[in-house]
């Protein structure tokens, strides 16, 4: 297997637009994306694998629990679709395929007593990395068994606000103006989820071991989309059998809304596809327009809330701890508890260094803003599943401190920075059922959670700040902390 020529070099975005058509702009095209939902009583329900695919909605639900009562309580919500968290990418194997396959049984339990239809997408990470194709096969062999195959399979993993899009079947990690072939950029190198390929086709075929050849990927290139328009993409759809994989080609906002409207006339004529994508696909598939970035005073819309704030690091990409050194340097009142994870993962020493971190923790609490971080020289096994195993331990305390902190010191907000982080510090540490994602802090990245509070009052309205690990510049988490403090943006 072999990448293209086109996908061994980076390439400013000028070069990637070159010798293209211009964009095929559709008027209102979101909002006839929500009506065409609402008419035809379907639901898009994002199965999100970790809590930072809601990044370009707002006032949109999303779930940590999917019992009867929770799925109720969202499919009564306004609008016609809701996030999921099955946290999957923080899982192995086989607790990733049990977890998808309990969730998507249970929506579909719900979805038949409401006669709605459901569209499913399966949110992944936007440089590739999770469980593909282990969470999709799950859901087109449920889909299969009970009568209702998919025809299609979309992989689209674009997301513009972080730089990340695909041209010429070639999957890019922008910073700046500087593209970058995924293959080739640090997230490829992922010790869990690590890959060669930068081209969708190949990347497909190295993933699912040659199963699925590249020869057999479709592609959506952006010529269909911006000559062809809607009608051509819902011909290429109508085209596919058998959860056919088709690459889809996205470099902004105007093509997305194109393929969207493009499969919701497929599926008016019998198409049924399933999505893996990055976390622009699913703001489209709902027809949410774009909102500004939210400001401090709409955060605490309720009331400004007592306490100081907590921000919990766990991801350890470079990107954030040049992030959390910038936040020492621009607020210079917070402070910093670090949990030593080597002593943390030594039988003798993990009992002692819970209790250190958290008689400090509360300490710190009591006078100002707190950093809870794990030491940040990263510590990986000698497999994929051993360094998943290590971050889950590590992931675990922070959630114990987290739980601490809520039960002796209630936190005015919240701040998870890391996608295996932000899941379980908000389903364990601050034990979120329910919330509403009221916007984004900043455009199209960094997530506001509001609590729902239904197992605890106190938490009501608690904002809660999912902030992936690769998104943002250097000053974005010292921005945020500002935001939350008022210090900022009011």
């Amino acid at each position: 297997m072999s990448d293209t020529p086109n996908a061994s070099a980076s390439r400013t975005m000028q070069e990637l637009s070159t010798g293209l058509p211009d964009p095929l702009t559709i008027p209102d095209a979101r909002r006839r994306i929500r009506e065409a939902n609402e008419s035809g009583n379907r639901w898009v329900i994002v199965l999100d694998d970790d809590p930072t695919g809601s990044q370009t909605v707002h006032d949109t639900p999303v779930l940590t629990s999917w019992d009867a009562d929770d799925l109720k309580w969202a499919f009564d919500q306004p609008g016609h679709g809701f996030f999921i968290l099955t946290n999957s990418r923080g899982f192995n194997d086989d607790e990733a395929r049990e977890q998808v396959s309990e969730v998507a049984r249970a929506v579909e339990r719900e979805a038949r007593k409401r006669g709605a239809e459901v569209a499913l997408i399966a949110r992944g990470d936007s440089t590739l990395r999770g469980h593909y194709p282990l969470e999709t096969d799950v859901l087109i062999t449920q889909a299969a068994t009970a009568g209702m195959p998919f025809s299609a399979l979309l992989l689209a993993p674009a997301y513009f606000p972080a730089g990340r899009v695909t041209v010429g079947d070639v999957h890019y990690v922008g910073t700046g103006d500087t593209f970058v072939p995924v293959g080739l950029s640090n997230y490829a190198k992922d010790a869990t989820f690590g890959f060669s390929a930068s081209t969708l086709p190949d990347y497909i075929e190295e993933k699912t071991g040659g199963a699925i050849a590249a020869t057999d990927v479709i592609s959506i290139g952006l010529e269909d989309i911006r000559k062809g328009g809607p009608e051509r993409v819902r011909d290429i759809l109508l085209g596919c059998t058998d959860a056919q994989p088709v690459a889809v080609n996205l470099l902004e906002e105007a093509d997305l809304d194109v393929v969207v409207l493009g499969l919701l006339l497929a599926e008016e004529q019998g198409a049924r596809v399933l999505t893996r994508c990055g976390p622009s696909f699913p703001g489209a598939r709902l027809g949410i327009a774009a909102r500004d970035p939210l400001t401090h005073d709409e955060i605490f819309a309720g009331g400004e809330r007592p306490g100081h704030g907590l921000v919990v690091v766990g991801s350890h990409v470079e990107l954030t701890t040049r992030q959390v050194a910038h936040l020492h340097a621009e607020v210079t009142d917070i402070e910093t508890v670090v949990v030593d994870v080597p002593r943390l993962l030594d039988p003798a020493g993990s009992g002692p260094e819970l209790a250190r971190v958290g008689e400090a923790l509360i300490s710190a609490l009591g006078r100002t803003d707190v950093v809870l971080a794990s030491s940040r020289e990263q510590i990986t096994g000698d497999s994929g599943h051993s360094s998943l195993v290590i971050a889950q331990t590590v992931s675990a305390v922070l959630v114990a401190l987290t739980e601490i902190a809520v039960s002796d010191a209630t936190p005015a907000w919240v701040i998870a920075k890391g996608g295996i982080t932000s899941s379980d510090v908000a389903t364990g540490g601050l034990k979120i059922r329910r919330a509403m994602v009221a916007g984004q802090l900043f455009p199209g990245i960094v997530s506001v959670w509001l609590h729902v509070g239904e197992d605890n009052p106190a938490l009501s309205g608690l904002p809660y700040v999912v902030f992936a690990g690769n998104v943002g510049a250097d000053d974005t988490l010292a921005e945020a902390v500002k935001i939350l403090r008022g210090d900022a943006r009011t």
